[in-house]
């Protein structure tokens, strides 16, 4: 890849319209004030040969979570896209996904990683795109993950759907439940926001997304 190709933080910027953007990053928090600053730089750390925007959905956190979301908002503007709820939306029983941030989504796929999670590798969004386009047949990757116990920073369990690259079975990934893969190493094709089936917004979970993805 020649380095004239690279998008990073730095220079990703508005020249390009919205239909230029390839990926966009879903992070949804909430009074995550120790952690959505890790998960933050996670994104903008990202170094890639494409454009992406991260939608941050704050769902009225009541800690100092969107200062902290706005201080990067003003910081990186074209890779940062908060959308600042006044009334916290899951309380109320509403669907931030569907109603707030679906309608927001652009481009080809999209990465998911809430906000007290972080993405250690800057070319994590590089490597999954790289691997969806060489398996136009495969709607969704994922990658091992390690668990962290917030207080000690160590890393206490490793989530990994196989020891290998493969193609996972849609019969692994309903009789894993949803922690067979975590959520923060999603990466999937938005056509799959396109039609989506009932059982999705009856179980309003990671886990019938990746159904759905298998």
């Amino acid at each position: 890849m020649d380095n004239n190709t690279v998008v990073s933080a730095e220079n990703n910027t508005q020249k390009n319209a919205d239909n230029d953007i390839e990926v966009t990053v879903v992070c949804c928090t909430y009074n995550h004030e120790p952690y959505i600053r890790e998960a933050l730089e996670g994104f903008v750390m990202q170094k890639t040969n494409f454009k992406f925007i991260v939608l941050v959905h704050d769902d009225a956190s009541t800690d100092k979570t969107a200062d902290i979301i706005r201080e990067y908002e003003k910081k990186y503007p074209n890779i940062i896209k908060p959308i600042y709820e006044n009334e916290n939306q899951y309380s109320k029983g509403g669907s931030a996904l569907f109603n707030a941030i679906l309608p927001h989504v652009r481009g080809k796929y999209r990465a998911s990683c809430e906000g007290d999670d972080y993405w250690l590798d800057p070319l994590k969004l590089q490597k999954q795109y790289d691997a969806m386009e060489a398996h136009p047949e495969v709607d969704m990757c994922a990658h091992a993950t390690w668990l962290m116990e917030s207080a000690t920073k160590e890393y206490v369990h490793k989530i990994s759907p196989s020891n290998q690259q493969c193609i996972i079975p849609a019969r692994d990934v309903i009789t894993g439940g949803g922690g067979f893969v975590a959520t923060s190493s999603l990466f999937f094709r938005n056509t799959l926001n396109e039609n989506i089936p009932e059982f999705r917004r009856i179980l309003r979970l990671d886990y019938a997304l990746q159904v759905q993805g298998a």
